[in-house]
């Protein structure tokens, strides 16, 4: 469960170290991000070489969480850290990056973020 303030890593190649969310996007009133959603976070750090600078707002999408995630077939499945994808905007659904590290939940694939998933190099 992502919550405003959190700290995400991203899962991609795009240049960035670190993010803190400051919107999840849905209804007013949504307090918490689960894998699939859509946040919108601020760029803490990034690699002077990259192509996302620092303080840049940017949208993501939730690929893994600490937080267990119940399926559907009543298996739950947790993750190491909180990631995201950096993506493009919420209507295309395309990554800004070429490479996508680690493994991601097959949720996304199902939420229509099938460039993402076929560029993960595990779908768990």
């Amino acid at each position: 469960m992502i919550q405003r303030r959190s700290k995400i890593v991203p899962a991609d190649n795009s240049g960035v170290i670190a993010m803190s969310v400051i919107h999840i996007y849905g209804a007013s009133k949504i307090k918490f991000a689960r894998i699939g959603d859509i946040v919108q976070c601020v760029v803490k750090k990034s690699s002077p070489v990259g192509q996302i600078k620092d303080d840049a707002l940017v949208q993501v999408v939730i690929v893994r969480t600490r937080k267990e995630f119940r399926r559907k077939d009543g298996s739950y499945i947790r993750f190491d850290d909180n990631a995201g994808v950096i993506i493009d905007n919420e209507k295309d659904k395309n990554p800004r990056a070429t490479r996508i590290f680690g493994p991601i939940a097959r949720e996304i694939k199902e939420l229509g973020f099938d460039k993402i998933a076929s560029m993960a190099a595990e779908v768990f």
